[in-house]
């Protein structure tokens, strides 16, 4: 069985003449998962947002890690089960579902 214990993403976008920088920070804990964003535009303060999900609405989650680890093995396998649907979690921390 594996899962997520901590994931983070970064992107640098450089526009002049205000660069921006987009953080994502998503770490499991006991209760389930907090999904951190962080902004930054050019000079201006970061803006951050924090969202938090209960272990009930993850149930199945699949990150960014484990959905390129699921399709290698499903390309090695060279089979696809029917209407195969994960939870996951979009670019702006929302759940959405992920379909293959």
């Amino acid at each position: 069985q594996l899962e997520t214990l901590e994931q983070e993403e970064q992107e640098c976008l450089e526009l002049r003449p205000h660069p921006t920088e987009k953080r994502t920070h998503i770490v499991s804990h006991q209760h389930g998962m907090t999904v951190t964003k962080t902004l930054q535009e050019g000079e201006a303060e970061p803006q951050c947002q924090s969202f938090c999900y209960s272990q009930a609405k993850l149930r199945g989650l699949l990150l960014e890690g484990a959905s390129l680890l699921l399709l290698r093995v499903l390309a090695r396998r060279q089979t696809m089960p029917p209407d195969l649907v994960f939870p996951a979690i979009d670019s702006d921390g929302n759940l959405c579902t992920s379909s293959y």
